[in-house]
């Protein structure tokens, strides 16, 4: 499903592309499957109903971690996510051993429904099950059929350092592949998706073994906008404590839903 064969002959320039884009690395890959197998599969994505535990910091928000269930054509685009030759290629663009998550730990199919948001944030840097596995990129998949920028929902990326920041947008069969790192903020402001369309993505993630953490291993940060409630900036900045002291008690609900 996905196409290799345009990967494999342009992973020079996709190598350039990623590592010096702007504000931080990240790369746009059009096209990125075989669009009459992405078309079926799309026509069998259902109306999610599971909400997303990002709590106040998204809105109208579902997801569904085993989207492989779905049809054959999302299989095949799993297995072609965590093989070794995507895992190659990967590697190359970067160029650092990463690796996909095999079984996709809090990926999935998202589906942003109407005046769907996600506030700025960073997402947990080590792996929750493997502890040495350091999340080194977001890979979106977008499913956004006939999208225009008037339906608004375009990833927003923004670089702790520097404040600098791009807009980046979302079209069907789009791939971003997105550096994490302890500045890449990222998020999408409220849509405006027509009644009955979605914002609609395949997020997978990929690691790096670390022979020691160089990082304190963290939940998501998250960075409301300045108009923001006092409680939720509250909420923002105990929210590591709080989701570990629940984890503690009770478990990883992402975990359990795997």
């Amino acid at each position: 499903m996905i196409n290799f064969e345009f990967l494999e002959k342009n992973l020079e320039t996709l190598r350039i592309q990623y590592l010096s884009a702007q504000p931080f690395p990240h790369l746009l890959i059009d096209n990125f499957c075989d669009e009459e197998k992405l078309l079926k599969a799309y026509s069998n994505v259902p109306e999610l109903n599971n909400k997303s535990r990002d709590y106040a910091f998204a809105n109208n928000k579902f997801e569904k971690s085993n989207y492989r269930e779905i049809c054959p054509e999302f299989m095949e685009l799993y297995n072609d996510l965590s093989s070794e030759r995507f895992n190659r290629i990967l590697a190359f663009i970067t160029a650092k051993k990463t690796f996909v998550d095999p079984k996709n730990f809090g990926g999935g199919l998202h589906q942003g429904k109407k005046n769907s948001f996600l506030d700025m944030h960073l997402d947990f840097n080590y792996h929750p099950l493997n502890k040495n596995w350091y999340r080194e990129l977001n890979l979106l998949l977008y499913l956004n059929k006939d999208w225009k920028p008037e339906y608004k929902g375009q990833l927003k990326i923004k670089d702790l350092r520097t404040n600098d920041e791009a807009e980046l947008d979302v079209p069907f069969n789009r791939l971003i592949i997105q550096q994490c790192a302890p500045y890449t903020l990222h998020g999408y402001d409220m849509t405006n998706f027509p009644e009955g369309r979605y914002r609609t993505s395949i997020a997978t993630y990929a690691y790096q073994v670390h022979e020691r953490l160089i990082e304190t291993p963290r939940t998501t940060d998250w960075f409301p906008k300045e108009n923001a409630s006092f409680w939720k900036k509250q909420f923002a900045k105990n929210y590591n404590f709080l989701v570990k002291t629940k984890n503690k008690f009770f478990g990883s609900a992402t975990a359990k839903n795997q």
